[in-house]
């Protein structure tokens, strides 16, 4: 959790607003099947309905939130467009949101969805 303090008292933001922001926003992109999250028995479990599945918040000392988003996308989408798409669209609404700066955003391509 991230405690901001001002004048009027403070704000506390739980782990689980950024995933979902941050879910929201991958899934907004174009190419974006849905979210990949590893289930118990090691097989992927694809969540469009459930965006913080597949996401992972961690707050540093210095303020800054770093994010983990595992995908599926779409067969013949370029990847390297895609992901550039998806690090600076999550960190714009994450930010732009919550007022907590994002540190990095990592892409991992679970897997490639045919048809």
């Amino acid at each position: 959790m991230v405690k901001i303090d001002n004048p009027e008292g403070a704000v506390t933001i739980a782990n689980e607003v950024f995933e979902n922001l941050a879910g929201d926003a991958a899934t907004s992109c174009f190419g974006v099947k849905a979210m990949a999250a590893r289930g118990r028995d090691g097989v992927f479990q694809l969540r469009r309905e459930t965006m913080s599945k597949g996401v992972k918040a961690e707050l540093g000392e210095d303020g800054s939130v770093s994010l983990e988003l595992h995908i599926a996308v779409d067969h013949g989408v370029n990847l390297n467009t895609l992901c550039n798409s998806i690090m600076s669209e999550v960190s714009y609404k994450v930010s732009k949101a919550t007022g907590v700066p994002v540190k990095r955003v990592d892409v991992y391509v679970d897997t490639m969805i045919i048809g």
